[in-house]
């Protein structure tokens, strides 16, 4: 693998990248970014192990019997009578957001799509490898300046930003386990989070200013307010470094793990000089939850499917977000809808798109401020809803004091069935979705949903957690290691005899799903994260 190192002087001292810089990759990597971003690296990545560290601790804590609960020492930051920074006039509208991962042609129509903001992601629906970090990063500079197009080599369709308004971006970067293991300052891997803000803030924060807006980020994956305090450090240092006035970075939190539902009013408290508003993260939460309370027996998930955001759990924890954020002056972003329309069956997809206006229903009336969609069918209907019980740009100014913050209802375990059909398609998700990503892709169509990690990880940590307890299923099956191994094989047959020969399902990289999902599904103890090990390996292949 092509590569190169500080002693070529094309980048700082004790910085070496372990991958091919193709051409044009120089202008987004060059020495003032990389310079850039080494100093961020080795300001900050000790912080990044030690909450890491601090994660795994508290985890321990909580595999022996500790619940999560609100922190007693940070009392006074939730009782006390404060807002955040005020946010720009330019970014008052949030009511529909469309995600997606930053592929040229993806970024081209998701700033095209009507929609108001677009939510370029290299997180859950990106696979990092090296070519789409860079990439990405390339795409978003001339997203920025107005200059991207893009022709598809095998149609000749050409794609191009239209006149007049387009979609806001608010950028997501890697969450704080991932690393960037192609750059390394003094022998360390970079965190990823870090390479993927500094990269972009160095290259379009003033030019963000010029164009009448400004740099705006998603933070995803944090368990503590100690994760937000250290971005909010990042915040300020690199404002400074480029001469930029401290506050101009606006950042939304994903509220997408069981231990920040409790800590929400300290999350926004850390970075209330940054702060935008907090995202109900609803995949990522359900896996967080049976991922904390994965030692509890009484904490049993039924169905994915039948987790809707109508279960009291769910409803405890998003409308705690609406009134934490509201009565601090930010938005509350409701969550994703992962449905996505079905062709040649007009009855079916009019009943998903049925459920698309409700869970838009239910979260305006709520007192949401926007929603997410990740498909653009979906946009006009969100728009719909909300333009017609949103008459403002948004509704912080409606307080939710009728909400109270309750341990027991977010800890809440709805009753609900478990079926052999939610086992056998939580299986086939994580085995499709796992091939896509080892290929490169981080977000797939799957029985008309838009899978990514976040839907792959409940369907493997629900798996898991079945098997651990040996739940009954429909019929009277014990979940056991031995059936997921058995549904696992005739998946993989079946994918083989879809694609029809040996070679199609080789190059589909479905071995190394199987594997993974086997791994993930029945191994001892439940991993932290599915995209840890599918990255070793992507980098193995030379990804």
């Amino acid at each position: 693998m092509g590569g190169a190192s500080s002693s070529e002087g094309a980048i700082p001292k004790g910085m070496d990248i372990l991958a091919e810089m193709k051409p044009g990759y120089e202008e987004i990597l060059s020495r003032d970014a990389l310079d850039f971003l080494a100093r961020l690296a080795r300001k900050y990545s000790g912080r990044v192990t030690e909450l890491l560290e601090r994660r795994r601790q508290q985890q321990a804590k909580y595999d022996a019997g500790e619940k999560p609960h609100f922190l007693a020492e940070t009392k006074k930051v939730r009782e006390g009578d404060w807002k955040v920074a005020p946010l720009p006039e330019w970014f008052q509208d949030r009511r529909v957001e469309i995600t997606g991962p930053t592929d040229r042609k993806m970024v081209i129509n998701a700033l095209n799509s009507g929609a108001n903001v677009y939510m370029p992601d290299f997180e859950d629906s990106n696979c990092p490898t090296w070519d789409n970090m860079v990439q990405g990063q390339i795409n978003l500079r001339d997203a920025v300046r107005g200059t991207v197009s893009y022709e598809d080599p095998a149609s000749g369709k050409k794609y191009a930003l239209k006149e007049g308004p387009r979609a806001i971006m608010v950028m997501r970067p890697r969450g704080w386990h991932l690393w960037e293991h192609h750059v390394l300052v003094d022998g360390h891997a970079v965190p990823g989070a870090i390479f993927d803000f500094a990269i972009y803030f160095f290259h379009n924060a003033k030019q963000l200013l010029d164009n009448g807006r400004g740099p705006l980020f998603y933070l995803p994956k944090m368990q503590s307010h100690l994760e937000c305090r250290l971005w909010n450090e990042i915040f300020v240092d690199a404002q400074k470094q480029l001469g930029i006035p401290n506050g101009t970075i606006k950042a939304t939190c994903l509220i997408e793990t069981l231990p920040a539902a409790f800590e929400m009013d300290e999350f926004v408290y850390e970075l209330r000089d940054h702060m935008a508003g907090l995202n109900c993260g609803r995949w990522d939460y359900m896996f967080s939850f049976i991922k904390t309370m994965r030692s509890d027996p009484s904490r049993v998930m039924p169905d994915r499917g039948f987790l809707t955001m109508e279960m009291p759990f769910m409803r405890a924890y998003t409308q705690l977000v609406v009134k934490t954020c509201h009565k601090r002056g930010c938005f509350a972003m409701g969550g994703m809808s992962a449905m996505i329309p079905i062709k040649g069956d007009e009855a079916a997809n009019n009943a998903v798109m049925d459920k698309v206006r409700a869970d838009k229903l239910r979260e305006v009336q709520d007192g949401h401020d926007g929603t997410w969609v990740a498909h653009p069918a979906l946009i006009s209907i969100a728009k719909e809803v909300f333009d017609e019980h949103m008459k403002t740009p948004n509704q912080i100014d409606r307080q939710r004091d009728d909400v109270v913050a309750d341990e027991d209802a977010l800890l809440q375990v709805p009753e609900g069935p478990r079926t052999e059909a939610t086992l056998r398609n939580n299986i086939a998700v994580c085995i499709r979705y796992m091939a896509a990503w080892i290929g490169g892709t981080g977000c797939v169509p799957l029985y008309n949903l838009m899978e990514d990690a976040a839907t792959a990880e409940i369907s493997r940590a629900q798996v898991w957690q079945w098997v651990r307890y040996g739940a009954t299923l429909d019929g009277g099956k014990v979940c056991s290691a031995e059936l997921v191994r058995e549904v696992i094989e005739e998946e993989l047959q079946a994918i083989h005899a879809e694609l029809g020969s040996s070679e199609k399902f080789a190059a589909g990289e479905y071995l190394d799903a199987g594997f993974l999902t086997k791994l993930m599904c029945i191994g001892r103890e439940l991993h932290d994260f599915l995209t840890l090990p599918a990255q070793d390996i992507i980098i193995a292949m030379g990804k």
